[in-house]
């Protein structure tokens, strides 16, 4: 991976340079905007692996670019040696994070238009390759955008939201999920104002949608993740919205870790609890988040934060970076196709809404 430094008015998670794929390497936020380019499929799936990107819509689309990068890199090869390193190519992005669905999602898409040109010669693979992850970045802005507006119709003038870790437009190729659902708000004319949980141990609510909001001057106040229980308890939030790594075809949910926590609070207090997702989220292999592969990172995560240490040594640890909230806590599903709400996914799961809306 070659490391471009860039500081950019208009920044956007993914953007084409004409010969790699660079990302916002999002460790860095909020003090230092820095761009990775990257040219290979390995070089994706340690950007992937390593949390440069993150965010289930963006590593799909991430993980599209991964497999035409590679394509492009072996555009000269004989056919045999194209295969074979493709091959390892897929695996290698396969294997980067086991949670976020839209990696297998762009991985199946990449691998069928593959499949289905392949008496065509390696550079014209590599051509279309490249063709399709284009489409699929632009696609995923334009799915954000319809979400985020059958969303925005959820959510009453002056809605008090709280959102969990950070699906906005660093967790996609741009407007975001959940934050989506918050910027189309505010551009149809209401007025919001967002509560960010931090979001440990990796702070993506402190550091990533905070630094959004405040980008965009949406009102946005940070508070701790063992806070938001007491300002619902003083009828501080009217709403809370999230987003999604996996959807089981039952309406379970696996987002980040706390996620849960959030979703029983937020039904204790009688508020509104939902979920902005995209469709190629949804999972119908899996009959249930039981099923659903929860990843765990390394464990120097919970010891502390970059070069601040706050844990002993030798102390056990645990770090799952997701859990799953059962559908009865699920108010609604939003998607680009449009909200399924709690009762319809008790009733019918969502295996006919994904098969009629999907092309």
């Amino acid at each position: 991976m070659n490391h471009v430094n860039r500081q950019a008015d208009s920044v956007r998670t993914l953007r084409w340079n004409g010969k790699a794929i660079e990302m916002i390497d999002q460790r860095l936020l909020p003090h230092h905007i820095e761009y990775v380019a990257c040219d290979s499929a390995r070089s994706v799936a340690d950007a992937i692996r390593n949390m440069v990107v993150r965010g289930a819509p963006a590593i799909g689309v991430a993980a599209a670019y991964g497999v035409a990068l590679e394509a492009v890199r072996l555009r000269n090869a004989d056919r045999e040696t194209f295969a074979t390193n493709m091959q390892a190519g897929f695996a290698a992005l396969s294997a980067s994070r086991p949670t976020a669905v839209n990696l297998f999602w762009a991985l199946d898409k990449m691998k069928a238009l593959l499949q289905a040109n392949g008496n065509k010669s390696p550079a014209e693979l590599a051509s279309l390759l490249l063709r399709q992850a284009h489409v699929m970045l632009e696609e995923d802005i334009r799915i954000n955008r319809d979400m985020g507006r059958h969303g925005a119709a959820l959510l009453p003038d002056g809605a008090r939201v709280l959102t969990h870790c950070n699906a906005g437009a660093l967790a996609t190729a741009g407007h975001g999920t959940a934050l989506g659902v918050f910027r189309s708000a505010v551009e149809a004319g209401k007025h919001i104002a967002v509560f960010a949980d931090e979001t440990r141990p990796f702070l993506q609510g402190a550091r990533l949608t905070a630094w959004e909001m405040v980008q965009e001057h949406i009102p946005v106040t940070l508070i701790t993740d063992n806070m938001s229980g007491y300002l619902m308890s003083r009828g501080e939030i009217d709403a809370v919205v999230v987003g999604a790594d996996r959807v089981a075809a039952n309406g379970d949910v696996a987002n980040k870790i706390g996620t849960y926590m959030v979703a029983v609070l937020a039904q204790r207090h009688h508020i509104p609890f939902y979920v902005a997702c995209p469709l190629s989220t949804i999972d119908l292999s899996l009959s249930s988040g039981k099923d659903i592969p929860i990843e765990e990172r390394p464990a120097d995560e919970v010891k502390g934060f970059r070069d601040c240490q706050w844990a002993p040594e030798g102390v056990a640890i645990r770090n799952p970076a997701f859990d799953v909230t059962p559908v009865e806590l699920v108010t609604a599903l939003i998607t680009e196709k449009g909200v399924v709400d709690n009762a319809a996914l008790i009733r019918n799961g969502l295996g006919d809404f994904v098969r009629k809306h999907q092309p």
